[in-house]
């Protein structure tokens, strides 16, 4: 029986280009980009090249492009950084109840 995968909202199959990109930095330049190892360094050359990469595409500012940990932590990055550039009084987040708990709790 063929399987169908259908929670893409949790995890998605890698396209075969990028596995084939991410494959040295998986097997060997794999070290914290905040760290000031040399395994350290080559992550954040890498990054920081990717960062130039996207910044271009999207016709934006390097600056402007900002990695994150995963779903939550981008949706808190956003809503609250919205919220807190307006100031408590002002800003106004409107939600709809189908959305993630990251979303709904972070609009709180």
């Amino acid at each position: 029986m063929k399987r169908i995968y259908l929670d893409y909202a949790a995890s998605t199959p890698l396209d075969p280009r990028v596995v084939e990109t991410m494959g040295p930095y998986l097997e060997n330049y794999y070290g914290n980009a905040s760290s000031t190892h040399s395994f350290g360094q080559e992550a954040k050359k890498a990054l920081e090249e990717s960062r130039v990469i996207l910044a271009n595409f999207m016709n934006a500012d390097g600056e402007e492009v900002i990695f994150t940990g995963g779903a939550t932590e981008s949706n808190n990055f956003v809503l609250q950084g919205h919220a807190f550039s307006l100031g408590r009084r002002r800003a106004h987040i409107a939600v709809s109840t189908v959305e993630h708990d990251c979303v709904l709790n972070s609009a709180k």
